[in-house]
């Protein structure tokens, strides 16, 4: 398994099916809280939210990490700034096939490594309670607990963890 960076329309093209993907599983996980997919990821705003990926995510502030597999993109992660020196890590998801081969944790490390490349020295994110094995991956980077970094919605704010973590 190669961990890069995301750099052509087909590397980005597959980003958009994985992140197609981690709505998918979002909304398995949370049948009984719909409002949470309806407002991190509306299907109205998701589509452009997905083409604008390249931009939010670009160089020199952000980045996008892909998980290669025998010459096709099976996970993803992403980084961008949320406040001066602050890179947050978004969107890591890998597909079945990428299970088993440590490819979540590896675009985590190609993240950090990315964030700290770029000059940030923290980097922080969020996940729902019901994406254990996501807890357990970050807690297992080191990882701690942390304030929000951003305002949580008061009706499913009991439902989200946020962590952070020096580089």
């Amino acid at each position: 398994m190669q961990i890069r960076l995301a750099e052509t329309e087909a590397d980005f093209a597959a980003v958009r099916m994985l992140c197609r993907a981690y709505r998918a599983l979002l909304a398995d996980r949370w049948p009984d809280h719909p409002q949470f997919l309806a407002r991190y990821y509306a299907e109205d705003g998701f589509e452009d939210l997905l083409d604008r990926l390249p931009e939010l995510h670009r160089a020199p502030k952000g980045s996008i990490v892909v998980a290669d597999l025998e010459g096709r993109v099976v996970g993803c992660g992403m980084t961008h700034e949320v406040a001066p020196g602050i890179a947050e890590i978004k969107r890591v998801y890998v597909s079945d096939a990428a299970r088993g081969h440590g490819a979540g944790r590896k675009i985590c490390l190609a993240a950090m490594d990315q964030a700290k490349a770029q000059g940030y020295r923290r980097v922080v994110l969020d996940s729902t309670t019901r994406l254990t094995e996501a807890i357990a991956l970050y807690r297992g980077l080191g990882f701690e607990e942390i304030e929000p970094f951003y305002d949580p919605p008061e009706d499913f704010a009991e439902h989200l963890l946020f962590f952070g973590r020096d580089l």
